[in-house]
């Protein structure tokens, strides 16, 4: 049986799911996380049972790989040719790339010169393509399905910053959004759940992990969302500052000698959860200590307050909500977080059912009875998504 592979490379995961074509019914799937780290860790399902292997400083080309090797031990592939097609989530396509395309070795050189729209993300996406066109025959299309397609819709008013307008047209500076794929797949989801149309709904989606944002839709497309040129922007996240006044990037050239890509390395890779807090990047190990270290507490509240402002903002750009939907991996598992967010929009009258929110399992209302907007969790699937496009794009020929 011919199978689809999907990875997703995050800025500190690698997630995949191994499709059958003809049903894309799920064979298999796994996730890398804390990539590059001490602490990286490699899981993949066997018999059933999550197997886990701690593999210090792993690569995104060493995953690809290892994950190879996995699929024969297991017998999930008896060779690469069962590899009918690869679909990538790639975050930046800017308006260069406005539709899922099978990358060449032409538009390969394209996609590396638009690393600078999203620096943490496309050029770990990127290894994983030129690492799979040395495992698998040339003839396998690797397909790239963008984050930043979803957002090209977005009214120019939210859209664009007020800069010189020739600027924004010339060098495509502009909001891309990014999660896109996840956002889009969750507006449906949402809409289906509630068995509604989902060009009817006033919508808010969290997709909130080690990368966060909050994307505001009606109407079947987005209006709004916290990310912005790069995934930099927005929310404090597991690295990455989220929205900063950027008179501090030459005000900090200044006082630490350092150039502005530093600087901007800095606002990647050091800030975020980890820089206020000094202790992690992962919003479990935050919650955990915060209760006695005041640092974790103060990166945790700097987070929720910043979801509640998108939200409340998003309310009053939209005229009200219909639906509030929290997804991916924070938002599906720290019921905590949950509670923290919503008891702070309690003056709009959105109330959760702690009971619902605490213990229910899989996609569900968790908001009360007597809440003025629905609030849901609905667990995402970016891997299906992007499989659904790649054997569209594939079967179309």
């Amino acid at each position: 049986m011919k199978k689809i592979l999907v990875l997703n490379a995050g800025s500190s995961s690698l997630k995949w799911q191994l499709f059958g074509i003809d049903d894309l019914s799920l064979i298999n799937k796994g996730v890398m996380e804390r990539m590059k780290t001490p602490e990286a860790i490699f899981t993949i399902v066997r018999n059933g049972e999550a197997f886990t292997e701690q593999i210090a400083n792993l690569t995104y080309q060493q995953g690809v790989e290892l994950l190879f090797d996995q699929l024969k031990h297991l017998h999930l592939i008896q060779d690469v040719d069962e590899i009918a097609a690869v679909g990538h989530r790639v975050v930046a396509g800017a308006t260069t790339f406005t539709q899922p395309t099978q990358i060449t070795e032409k538009n390969l050189s394209q996609l590396k010169a638009l690393n600078k729209y999203a620096p943490l993300h496309n050029p770990v996406q990127v290894e994983c393509i030129e690492t799979l066109m040395k495992v698998l025959p040339k003839s396998t299309p690797q397909i790239a399905v963008f984050d930043s397609k979803f957002y090209l819709d977005m009214p120019e008013q939210n859209a664009l910053y007020a800069i010189p307008y020739d600027y924004s047209k010339k060098y495509q500076i502009r909001k891309y959004g990014e999660h896109g794929i996840s956002h889009e797949y969750i507006l449906h989801e949402t809409a289906n759940f509630l068995k509604k149309d989902y060009h009817d709904l006033k919508l808010v989606t969290l997709h909130l992990g080690g990368g966060a944002s909050i994307t505001a839709s009606e109407k079947g497309k987005p209006f709004d969302t916290s990310m912005g040129f790069t995934p930099l922007e927005g929310l404090p996240m597991g690295t990455r500052s989220g929205t900063v006044d950027p008179a501090v990037v030459p005000f900090l050239m200044d006082e630490l000698h350092l150039d502005a890509n530093q600087i901007i390395n800095i606002f990647n890779e050091k800030s975020g959860l980890l820089g206020v807090s000094g202790i992690s990047a992962d919003m479990r190990d935050i919650v955990s200590n915060a209760p006695t270290n005041a640092r974790a507490k103060l990166a945790y509240e700097m987070f929720i307050n910043s979801a509640v402002k998108y939200i409340g903002g998003y309310f009053t750009e939209l005229g009200g909500l219909d639906v509030i939907t929290f997804t991916a991996g924070i938002g599906e598992h720290q019921a905590s977080l949950r509670t923290d967010i919503v008891d702070r929009l309690a003056v709009l009258g959105i109330k959760l059912d702690e009971e619902s929110n605490n213990n229910g399992k899989g996609p569900r209302v968790i908001s009360s009875e007597d809440s003025t907007v629905k609030v849901l969790m609905i667990p995402t699937n970016e891997e299906l998504a992007i499989a659904k496009a790649v054997k569209k794009l594939t079967t179309e020929r």
